[in-house]
């Protein structure tokens, strides 16, 4: 096997390294704690969160908010109208973030699977496409025309689009496989910040393992995010929603966070 060959083999990842166990006990409580311990504790400060609506001065910005501090490439870009803008979700009724983003300069592109036309403009520089990301592609032999799911790797090469500054991500539960795939994948070294809200009442989808397990596996998958650069800036958690972790009340903790990370290897 050649030099190259021989990179490019070890350069495949087929699963992400899980990290060593908290304790020889294995216990739900043990890893729940390393775990809600790193979502709720940023790793850098940002002194400039912005999300476009009227009352962020009050300190009121709500779950979603990017950041803009000078120390990091967003607000260059911002600036200079150079930069672009990916929100995922289902049924979004808040494009607060969205539109102010857009207004600002930012090239923005909604993805909901939910939308009756396959793709809209709705502001000068906002556009709304009927597609869903996924963590697989569809299996060649069942598409057919009305597909609409993709792996984001792959919108990223229909669109044309090699670098993404902000990737906002609300997957109702599919977050936990998505992410993975871009850390399998390497599309994170795309996203300049990323607006993760995780979800914790359940495993996931196609989550499995016991309940330890599960909460081992979504902290090996933030520990991917380290290694690749990103850093937490901000922990939401939403007071109205049950605190349940797989099903329980575990340390009191909420059943939904929105997380904000930051790739700090980003150049304007």
């Amino acid at each position: 096997m050649d030099e190259t060959a021989q990179s490019s083999c070890q350069a495949l990842r087929w699963r992400i390294e899980l990290e060593p166990w908290v304790s020889e006990h294995h216990s739900l409580e043990d890893e729940a704690r390393r775990f809600l311990h790193y979502i709720t504790t940023p790793q850098v400060s940002c002194e400039s969160l912005a999300n476009g609506k009227a009352d962020e001065e009050a300190g009121s910005l709500g779950a979603w908010a990017v950041c803009l501090d000078p120390s990091y490439s967003l607000v260059h870009k911002v600036h200079n109208k150079h930069c672009r803008v990916y929100s995922l979700g289902l049924g979004m009724e808040d494009r607060s973030l969205e539109g102010f983003l857009a207004q600002a300069g930012c090239e923005v592109h909604c993805f909901d699977p939910s939308l009756k036309q396959p793709h809209r403009r709705q502001q000068t520089r906002l556009w709304l496409h009927r597609l869903s990301v996924d963590w697989r592609d569809p299996n060649p032999a069942r598409q057919h025309q009305h597909t609409s799911s993709k792996k984001l790797a792959t919108i990223l090469n229909d669109f044309g689009h090699r670098e993404v500054d902000v990737l906002k991500a609300d997957m109702e539960s599919a977050e936990w496989k998505i992410l993975e795939n871009l850390v399998l994948e390497g599309v994170l070294d795309s996203v300049g910040q990323l607006l993760l809200q995780v979800h914790l009442h359940w495993a996931g989808f196609e989550v499995g393992g016991d309940d330890p397990s599960v909460v081992r596996y979504w902290f090996s998958l933030l520990t991917e995010l380290q290694r690749a650069n990103f850093r937490l800036f901000r922990s939401h958690s939403d007071p109205a929603k049950p605190h349940l972790l797989l099903h329980k009340n575990v340390l009191n903790a909420s059943s939904t966070y929105t997380l904000g990370f930051v790739n700090t290897k980003w150049k304007p």
